[in-house]
């Protein structure tokens, strides 16, 4: 699923996968990239939108050697949950970041699930 690039600093971009307050909140912000494929680096959720596409999109993503860092919503990484917690990878980064709508919860942060492992608590 993950895939390795030899030269980190080829990874330029970041991707977002979340409600439409965040990436609309990101992309003003300029991180917006659509190549030449016309594909972007960004996917808006809402209710309607299938699992399947969520996953699709964080697949597609982790793959890319032109992403440094994934950010997704956390309410939307627990449709996926299975799937972001089998990521391993440290290129790119994924990061869960709250909503206006969903506060962050710690205890369901798969990075921070990581680290406590780690340190055995």
């Amino acid at each position: 699923m993950a895939a390795t690039t030899t030269n980190p600093k080829e990874r330029t971009l970041l991707a977002v996968i979340g409600d439409e307050d965040s990436v609309t909140g990101l992309l003003l912000a300029g991180i917006g990239h659509i190549d030449q494929q016309q594909k972007k680096n960004f996917l808006i959720v809402d209710a309607k939108t299938q699992t399947s596409v969520i996953e699709s999109a964080f697949e597609d993503y982790t793959e890319r050697k032109d992403i440094a860092i994934l950010l997704i919503n956390q309410h939307v990484a627990e449709r996926i949950r299975p799937t972001v917690d089998r990521y391993q990878a440290a290129f790119p980064a994924v990061l869960e970041i709250p909503s206006k709508e969903h506060p962050y919860d710690p205890s369901k942060d798969s990075v921070l699930k990581r680290v406590q492992k780690l340190r055995g608590d």
